[in-house]
């Protein structure tokens, strides 16, 4: 039996992972029931798959942070010490990361074997490029994407799924949090 793997990911409405300018994390529409809800969805057992460019940002951000600040939510504490594989060919060990490990090769290939491997379910944050590649693979069985209610035209970052393969998708969960933000989770299958 293989293990599922989902790729998480935040987005604005018009299709961005992060914005620059005065945007705060979240786009600074999180509250209550999104915040305990990321943490009981990183509550199980589960092991974290990372690409470096997102190893890179989340490490750096948690470098900056204090444990006042928002940055150490405690899902985002709860994220950073699960079990995580860094996919990367560049990063070298050790990682800045409780109970982090380097796989060096194509992300393909090692989530790929991972599946096989794997006892516990799979779960990547952002990590965008590398998740594209997984979903043009047929690797990523849940597609689950939380929406903030905001358009960032001007400031958005990181289009989510520029150059990515065509997809139909097909809805298994759908929840409104916070009266205004929206999870969406999809099996996606190649169009």
């Amino acid at each position: 039996m293989t293990a599922t793997y989902t790729f998480d990911v935040f987005s604005s409405l018009d299709g961005y992972g992060a914005a620059s300018g005065d945007w705060t994390g979240y786009w600074g529409k999180q509250g209550p029931q999104l915040l305990d809800h990321r943490l009981a969805q990183h509550a199980g057992e589960q092991r974290m798959v990372l690409g470096a460019n997102t190893y890179r940002a989340f490490a750096q951000m948690m470098a900056e942070s204090t444990d006042e600040s928002d940055v150490r939510d405690p899902w985002v504490t709860r994220m950073r010490t699960l079990p995580t594989i860094v996919v990367s060919n560049t990063l070298q060990e050790p990682l800045d990361w409780p109970d982090a490990t380097l796989a060096k090769g194509d992300a393909v290939d090692v989530v790929a074997r991972l599946k096989e491997e794997s006892d516990v379910p799979l779960r990547s944050h952002g990590s965008l490029s590398m998740n594209r590649a997984l979903m043009a693979a047929g690797l990523v069985d849940r597609l689950q994407v939380t929406v903030f209610p905001v358009v960032t035209g001007r400031t958005g970052l990181d289009r989510i799924f520029e150059g990515a393969a065509d997809f139909d998708l097909e809805l298994l969960e759908s929840r409104t949090l916070d009266d205004r933000i929206q999870e969406l989770v999809y099996r996606p299958t190649p169009h």
